[in-house]
């Protein structure tokens, strides 16, 4: 006996290709996915740059002091061997990563995952905070024009000298520190993708059923005994 055919003009009864039907609403869903990712890039960066108001109070808190001194007619360093100038900047770059660490930590708490806009977002709204703690640390320090505090002052009296930060560089440690914290965190506790394994092995659907190995041959039919 032969096994009955299946007809050219039925399928058999197999589950749908998993990727079948998923046509005109896969492109939409692809864009929801980027507009979501975009404004959660948007909301990090603004929610981080307001942060930058933490970095230039408390650089104007914590920066050392450069003390100045005139004689009337021309302003010097009190302490020409002093290293104010430099502890500022340290200052600011230590400042800004702490910031960077304690962002970076928030970040992840609030949305448990990673993702390119969560990144894109922390680095902008790093370099975005740093610029705004500078500018707002100078604005609120000592005046700026040194003559006309000198000259407020008198000659012969100490004040300092208004925040500089000499090493452009400290701007982005706010940004380096909060993505590695977000990395570092993500990778640790962030769940796993249930998707990822099964997505690697190739559904058994698509592999063909093993056909029956064959019967062993049938024995010819005895002959009947002849007739003595």
């Amino acid at each position: 006996m032969t096994a009955p055919l299946t007809p050219h003009d039925q399928s058999p009864d197999l589950p749908p290709y998993p990727g079948a039907g998923s046509g005109p609403g896969k492109g939409g869903g692809r864009m929801k996915t980027l507009l979501a990712e975009v404004g959660r890039g948007a909301l990090v960066a603004l929610c981080v740059t307001a942060c930058g108001i933490a970095l230039g109070l408390l650089w104007l808190w914590l920066s050392p002091r450069v003390p100045l001194i005139s004689d009337g007619k021309a302003v010097y360093l009190k302490d020409t061997e002093g290293e104010e100038a430099i502890g500022g900047d340290g200052t600011f770059a230590l400042i800004a990563a702490g910031l960077g660490l304690l962002t970076g930590a928030a970040v992840f708490l609030r949305y448990r995952r990673g993702g390119i806009g969560t990144v894109l977002g922390l680095a902008a709204g790093g370099v975005l905070a740093s610029v705004v703690g500078w500018r707002l640390g100078v604005w609120l320090g000592p005046d700026t024009n040194i003559v006309a505090h000198a000259t407020a002052v008198g000659p012969k009296v100490v004040f300092d000298a208004p925040l500089e930060l000499r090493a452009k560089s400290a701007l982005v440690a706010w940004s380096i520190a909060a993505m590695v914290a977000h990395v570092a965190l993500t990778s640790a506790f962030s769940p796993r993708d249930p998707e990822a394994g099964a997505k690697a092995a190739p559904p058994e659907v698509y592999r063909t059923p093993p056909s029956a190995p064959p019967g062993p041959p049938e024995a010819p039919p005895e002959a009947p005994p002849a007739k003595e």
